[in-house]
């Protein structure tokens, strides 16, 4: 029974975790291999039945177990099936034993195995409990199938692939095709585990989801089932004042535009009035380029101040083109008290006082969201940034504890992360998304959700997920404001 439907992930620590509580709880642990490798077995009858041989790669441990049990299945289909083994396949421990056992066929060292054309090989070394750096030997026969464009369907996880980061350690096979076992790990969403997977198949095992979820963790896939049940409900009694009010910082005259896109981002993804909060220098420019969207002067402390005297004024962006320096930081501080969107220029002025941001916003709300790409990032959070032991999701989650922030850890694999532990991981941007203001008017979107009055995190969320939507739906050739005009809002009727 394949399962394609879950949302949530599980590290391998706590899969392994899962398969001790199933063995504890009284489930046939051998059972549950014979299950696995049969799944990958099924996989290579059904999506390669063009090939020549099977090249069953068997590591030391219950990775290799599945191979084994899958190596005897293709062989009584009739396969041509040869199995090469990490290892003596005697000193195997347990299940990973039995299978062994079980297998009928011969087993060759590792180091024997020649790719040839038509061969297709099924990668069962290390699966994703890898942890460390390939050995050598293995390192150098994931290259050479690498550089031989042999088909490569992974067990669990390509080998190579660090199941909780996604990175290389160093090298991973490229796999066309990859059968895991009751959830996705980290590895198969963040770059480039997700390249190095081809496409993912989540096979059902039988373990109960009463085991599964004592152990899943808070990491999961950006979708809008985990949220959309807080966007907006739009009434008949509904009307622009109870949509919220977004105001968005603009810079100097000669660097408007990319407040412009956030504002008419935040605009369209139904915030009910958006305010353009301009210097004196920049206003003509901004009034003569905005319909929908209202220009006010803003230029100094004291207009802010009594700006910010209108309580209605609900969610706050800053930073798109506003400015590195002192301004941008006085601004700042003085809307702690605000739901706020700090992106760009507004994260890199406090490059030297991050202390002081995460001060001004402590305490038990967050009204905070923090959207660093990486090198923003790097500068504001540097000692988590240089820590080599985490991964994309544990510095996002670092640094959300740190500043007490939803962080919108930017890239083609952004990761959302708040102060509690919980993160999500989004998949469905596209690569065109990488253009000139794009991230401006992903910071429209979440302002725009924060001043309807959506929660911080899943705001963030919702609105890295619409950025995606709206950046796949346009296509490739977008520019940043064809996607501002392009976004729709998620309402719930």
């Amino acid at each position: 029974m394949m399962q394609t439907s879950f949302h949530h992930l599980i590290s391998p620590s706590s899969m392994a975790l899962v398969d001790r509580d199933a063995a504890s709880s009284g489930i046939d642990s051998y059972g549950l291999m014979r299950k696995a490798g049969s799944a990958v077995a099924a996989a290579v009858l059904r999506l390669f039945p063009q090939a020549l041989r099977v090249a069953v790669l068997c590591g030391p441990g219950n990775n290799g177990g599945d191979g084994y049990v899958a190596a005897q299945a293709l062989r009584r289909s009739g396969v041509s099936v040869q199995v090469f083994c990490l290892g003596e396949p005697e000193k195997l421990k347990e299940d990973a034993a039995r299978a062994f056992a079980d297998y009928q066929g011969k087993a060759e060292p590792l180091a024997l195995y020649d790719p040839q054309k038509g061969d297709l090989v099924v990668d069962a070394l290390f699966g994703a409990g890898l942890a460390r750096d390939l050995p050598l030997p293995v390192l150098g026969l994931i290259e050479r199938i690498n550089r031989a464009g042999i088909d490569v369907l992974a067990v669990d996880l390509p080998s190579g692939v660090d199941g909780r980061t996604g990175q290389p350690r160093p090298v991973a096979f490229q796999a066309v095709h990859t059968v895991t076992f009751m959830a996705r790990k980290p590895g198969h969403v963040l770059l480039p585990g997700r390249l190095l997977c081809g496409a993912v198949e989540i096979y059902d095992i039988g373990i109960p989801r009463r085991i599964v979820g004592r152990h899943r963790g808070e990491v999961t896939v950006n979708h809008p089932d985990l949220w959309v049940h807080l966007l907006p409900k739009v009434s008949g009694a509904s009307h622009k004042f109870t949509r919220g009010h977004l105001t968005v910082f603009s810079g100097p005259a000669s660097a408007t535009g990319a407040a412009r896109l956030s504002a008419m981002a935040g605009l369209k993804a139904g915030a009910g009035l958006v305010t353009l909060a301009s210097p004196a220098s920049a206003a003509l420019v901004n009034a003569a380029q905005t319909t929908a969207v209202m220009v006010k002067t803003v230029d100094d402390l004291d207009d802010l101040e009594d700006y910010l005297s209108d309580q209605r004024m609900s969610a706050f962006v800053l930073g798109p083109g506003f400015g590195i320096g002192d301004k941008a930081r006085a601004f700042t501080l003085s809307l702690s008290k605000r739901r706020l969107v700090l992106d760009a220029d507004g994260i890199s002025s406090f490059r030297e006082q991050p202390d002081e941001l995460f001060h001004a916003f402590s305490g038990d709300e967050t009204r905070l969201v923090l959207t660093p790409h990486e090198g923003e990032f790097a500068r504001l959070f540097a000692d988590i940034a240089s820590d080599k032991t985490l991964g994309k999701v544990e510095k996002a989650q670092a640094a959300a504890r740190k500043a007490n922030a939803a962080v919108v850890y930017k890239g083609a694999d952004t990761v959302i992360a708040a102060p509690d532990g919980r993160a999500m991981i989004n998949e469905n941007a596209p690569p065109w998304l990488a253009t000139a203001g794009s991230g401006d008017v992903l910071a429209g979107i979440i302002g725009g959700l924060l001043a309807q009055g959506v929660p911080t995190f899943e705001a963030a969320a919702a609105g890295v997920w619409l950025h995606a939507e709206t950046g796949a739906r346009l296509g490739v050739g977008l520019t940043a404001e064809d996607l501002a005009a392009g976004v729709r809002p998620f309402y719930q009727g």
